[in-house]
């Protein structure tokens, strides 16, 4: 998760989503980091584009970006658009739990 202080849609992320994420399947095969968005964005190793607007979640496999959600819409949009990203990732990855991250 790409965040940056005083973002509402974080908070609002970090209020309805993120005391229970670990304790879900999706937390379970990608674990969330969370990385300071600076001014400017970032250019993070990996990503397939800059990240200029927080929240945005990143998902990384073996060190590179499979999907992104930019913005937070809500609980309900933003799991299924992480179950849909979680959905493309290859089985054997899902059972390891060790090579998807979700920045």
């Amino acid at each position: 998760m790409f965040t940056r202080d005083g973002c509402p849609w974080c908070a609002r992320f970090e209020r309805e989503v993120a005391p229970a994420y670990h304790l879900t399947e999706e937390g379970r095969l990608a674990p969330l980091r969370r990385v300071e968005l600076r001014p400017g964005g970032s250019t993070l190793a990996g990503l397939a584009a800059p990240v200029i607007a927080a929240p945005t979640f990143v998902l990384f496999e073996d060190g590179r970006e499979t999907g992104r959600i930019t913005g937070y819409q809500g609980d309900n949009a933003f799991w299924g658009l992480l179950g849909k990203m979680l959905a493309d990732v290859p089985q054997p990855i899902h059972r390891s739990g060790t090579a998807a991250r979700l920045d």
